[in-house]
C-alpha cells in the first residue's frame, strides 16, 4: 500500500490543509537533516532502506549526455531545493539527477505570501515564489561544504535574474552567479521564463539572450553544459528564435517548459486562501494543466532541430505513460515536481518500472532509443 497517497497526502491535502510552502520547508528541513548526518550509523541505516524502496537501477535506463552519466531520465526540477539544503539526499530517493535553484545573485525573500496554492481538482500547483532564495554566494559555500561528498548524480544549477537588478543589467548579473557557482554545477540552467519576476520573461527576446548567453560563454572556461529554461506560452516563431540562437551559441539544450500563466480549462475558479477569482491571481500553473502544451513545444523543437538540440522535457508528468510520452516527444532526460508532490516519493520507481515495461513492449534496448521513437 502506498502510505503517502493514502495516509499523508488526504491528512496534508484535505484533514489539516496545512499550508503548501509552510509542508514545503518541513519536508526540506528533515530530508535537509537527513542529508547532513548521512554518516551517523542510524541514518545510515535509514538511508540504506531508502534505496530499496524508492531507487531502480538498470542498465537500460542509463545514458550519457554532454559527458556526464544519467543513472536514469528522471530528474527533480528546479524550484524544490532552491537552496541546495538537501542535495545529498536525491540520489537515495531514485532521482537520476537534480537541479538546484532557481538562485540570484542577490539573496531575495520572494513574493509576499501568500504564494503557493494547490489547485487539486486539478493536479495543479499556482506559484508565485519570486525566486526566494538565500543568493549564489551561500548556495557556493553550501555546496563547497559538500563537495567531499561526491554526488552519486548529476547536479544542475538553475540561475535566475535579481529582482533588485534592472534588466538591462540581467547579463552581469547571470554572469555573477555563475562565476560564484561554475565549479559546482555539472550543468547550468539560464531560466528567462518565470512569470514571477518582472520583466523577466522579455528576455527570452532573441537579442536579449543573445547578450546573457555571450557573456557566459566567455566565462565558461571548462565548457559546462549551458541550457535555456522557456516558457510555454511562446509563440512559434519566438520558440524558433530561441532555438536559432541554441544552435548559433552551441548550447547543450532546452528545457521545455516552465510554468504557464493561462488559465483556460481550469476547473479550480475560486481560491478560498484569498478570495479572489483564480484568473485575479498572479503566478504560473504546474501540473496536469501543462501537460499537452509542454509535450507539444518538445516536439516542435525536436522535429525542427532533427533532434540534434538535446531535450529536458518538464510538466505534467504523474505516471509512466506521461514520462514516455514526453521522451518520444524527443525530450533525452524529464523532470518532476508537482507530479511528485501529489503521487509522492514513490513516484520516481513506479516511473522507471513503467519506462522499463514500455522498452521492452516496444522491443527497444535503452531509453535513449526512445527519444523521439515512433511506434
Amino acid at each position: 500500500m502506498d502510505i503517502y497517497r493514502s495516509a499523508v497526502k488526504p491528512l496534508l491535502f484535505y484533514g489539516l490543509k496545512i499550508d503548501p510552502e509552510w509542508a514545503h520547508h518541513r519536508a526540506l528541513e528533515v530530508l535537509s537533516w537527513i542529508d547532513q548526518n548521512q554518516s551517523n550509523s542510524p541514518l545510515n541505516w535509514l538511508e540504506s532502506q531508502l534505496k530499496p524502496s524508492f531507487c531502480l537501477q538498470d542498465i537500460r535506463l542509463q545514458q550519457q549526455l554532454w559527458g556526464l552519466n544519467f543513472a536514469n531520465p528522471v530528474g527533480l526540477a528546479a524550484g524544490f531545493d532552491k537552496d541546495g539544503v538537501a542535495a545529498g539526499i536525491w540520489q537515495s530517493l531514485g532521482f537520476g539527477f537534480t537541479e538546484l535553484g532557481t538562485v540570484t545573485l542577490h539573496p531575495q525573500p520572494g513574493n509576499p505570501q501568500p504564494r503557493l496554492f494547490r489547485l487539486v481538482e486539478d493536479e495543479a500547483i499556482l506559484n508565485r515564489m519570486g525566486f526566494n532564495n538565500q543568493g549564489a554566494e551561500i548556495l557556493a559555500q553550501r555546496l563547497e561544504e559538500k563537495h567531499q561528498q561526491k554526488f552519486m548524480i548529476p547536479v544542475g544549477i538553475n540561475l535566475g535574474k535579481s529582482k533588485i537588478t534592472p534588466l538591462e543589467e540581467a547579463a552581469e548579473d547571470y554572469l555573477g552567479s555563475f562565476k560564484l557557482l561554475k565549479d559546482y554545477g555539472d550543468y547550468f540552467v539560464v531560466n528567462v521564463s518565470s512569470p514571477n519576476t518582472p520583466g523577466l520573461r522579455s528576455l527570452q527576446d532573441a537579442e536579449q539572450l543573445s547578450k546573457i548567453i555571450a557573456v557566459l560563454n566567455t566565462e565558461n572556461t571548462d565548457n559546462k553544459p549551458i541550457l535555456i529554461k522557456i516558457a510555454p506560452d511562446l509563440e512559434w516563431d519566438a520558440i524558433a528564435d530561441v532555438v536559432n540562437l541554441s544552435q548559433t551559441h552551441k548550447l547543450a539544450g532546452i528545457i521545455a517548459t516552465n510554468t504557464t500563466i493561462k488559465r483556460d480549462g481550469l476547473k479550480t475558479q475560486w481560491l478560498p486562501q484569498t478570495g479572489s477569482y483564480i484568473t485575479q491571481e498572479a503566478g504560473g500553473i504546474s501540473g496536469a494543466p501543462l501537460k499537452e502544451r509542454s509535450t507539444e513545444v518538445i516536439r516542435w523543437i525536436h522535429q525542427n532541430t532533427q533532434g540534434q538540440l538535446p531535450i529536458i522535457g518538464v510538466g505534467g508528468i504523474f505516471t509512466a505513460d506521461d514520462a514516455w510520452e514526453k521522451i518520444t516527444a524527443g525530450a533525452c532526460l524529464i523532470q518532476v515536481y508537482t507530479g511528485w508532490i501529489y503521487e509522492g516519493p514513490g513516484m520516481v520507481k513506479s516511473i522507471l518500472a513503467g519506462l522499463l515495461k514500455k522498452l521492452d513492449q516496444y522491443g527497444l534496448n535503452s531509453i535513449s532509443e526512445a527519444v523521439g521513437f515512433k511506434p
